[in-house]
């Protein structure tokens, strides 16, 4: 019988790699779990959590790429969180981007 090895990769992460942060860190997403929508998952909220965003309103300060690119966020939360503001007449903030490529023509 062949053994399996485990992986002994250490998480990158601040808070899931230090126990008694972690600790504290569940303590605040369950206090702000009931301002979002039901069903999103722990690292999603903790990214919530570490960008200031404590309640589903908060979200219309931020665009869609900006909450996709929180360490913690899967595509499963976006969504979610999409459809709660949208249940509330709420959207994201609109991108700022630039086209960079884009010439003025004179």
């Amino acid at each position: 019988m062949s053994k399996r090895k485990h992986s002994t990769k250490v998480s990158d992460c601040p808070i899931t790699s230090h126990p008694k942060v972690r600790l504290a860190s569940d303590a605040e997403t369950d206090a702000i779990q009931q301002n979002f929508p039901k069903g999103i998952a722990r690292p999603a909220l903790r990214a919530l959590l570490s960008a200031g965003l404590t309640s589903l309103d908060q979200l219309t300060s931020i665009s869609l790429e900006e909450l996709s690119a929180l360490h913690g966020m899967g595509p499963k939360a976006v969504k979610s969180l999409q459809a709660g503001l949208l249940s509330l007449g709420l959207d994201f903030r609109t991108s700022t981007t630039t086209d960079t490529n884009h010439k003025e023509s004179k």
